[in-house]
């Protein structure tokens, strides 16, 4: 679903970040109306892909203007061996929602992904990870600075069981969209708050880039940023504004969902 572009304050929603010290503008994008479902991955996965037998090429999933941001070769070890490797990856805490075989989860958001398979699924599909700083610009509408992605006005602080899946509601993976409409973004992305987890592209920098016009923190580091929120938080970590890092190897209650450039 298409994003047009714009300029906000990275990080500002109004009410409890009231820093507009690092601005940023986009410009018009795609962005994944769902996160990554299983079935979607299941197709992925039984195309052989996102392992080290069949990895990205290389500059591939890149932001058209944004130099270096696309895979790299050195990465292609940070991937599974091959897919019984993948598979096995998957499972990989009690609520994961990858299942060996179709079935009841395969609308539900894809967790258990690490940055490296999150990146290679967004190539292969056509696209690419958000930079964090598009992914932040859909979530609060852009120069409305939403407090959550649904926030009308603005600065609502309103969140219930019927806006967002977290655990101040059901506390479990629900399909993608079940919150839908209610609690879509400006643009008609669902589950940007809450369900799972999502991978962005850019590392964690000591601070944001600046300036910043279609830019991510592309340089090496120690954690990659990720958002959303998931079934298993509370809601502070729903907000537009809150921004989480952590090693690019991890997995857990994370997904992602792709973007596309025009």
């Amino acid at each position: 679903m298409l994003v047009p572009g714009g300029t906000f304050a990275r990080s500002y929603d109004g009410v409890d970040y009231l820093d507009r010290s690092y601005p940023a503008t986009v410009s018009d994008f795609y962005l994944d109306r769902y996160e990554i479902t299983v079935g979607r991955f299941r197709v992925f996965v039984n195309a052989g892909m996102g392992t080290q037998a069949s990895p990205p090429g290389d500059g591939t999933g890149a932001h058209p203007k944004i130099p270096g941001s696309g895979w790299s070769p050195a990465w292609n070890t940070k991937l599974p061996t091959d897919t019984a490797a993948l598979e096995n990856a998957l499972n990989c805490f009690v609520h994961q929602s990858w299942t060996d075989t179709a079935g009841s989860n395969d609308n539900k958001p894809i967790n258990c992904l690490d940055w490296y398979t999150a990146f290679a699924f967004c190539a292969w599909d056509g696209g690419r990870l958000a930079t964090e700083a598009e992914w932040n610009y859909a979530a609060s509408g852009g120069s409305e600075h939403r407090y959550y992605p649904w926030s009308k006005p603005a600065t609502s602080t309103t969140i219930d069981d019927s806006y967002a899946v977290y655990c101040g509601g059901t506390c479990s993976l629900q399909d993608v969209g079940a919150r839908s409409p209610k609690g879509d973004g400006k643009w008609g992305q669902s589950d940007l708050g809450g369900n799972a987890w999502e991978w962005a592209l850019d590392w964690d920098p000591v601070q944001y880039p600046m300036p910043c016009h279609d830019c991510a923190a592309v340089t090496a580091g120690s954690y990659r940023a990720f958002r959303s929120g998931s079934n298993d938080e509370l809601a502070p970590t729903l907000r537009s504004a809150t921004r989480h890092v952590y090693y690019p190897e991890h997995r857990g209650n994370i997904g992602s969902r792709c973007a596309r450039s025009p």
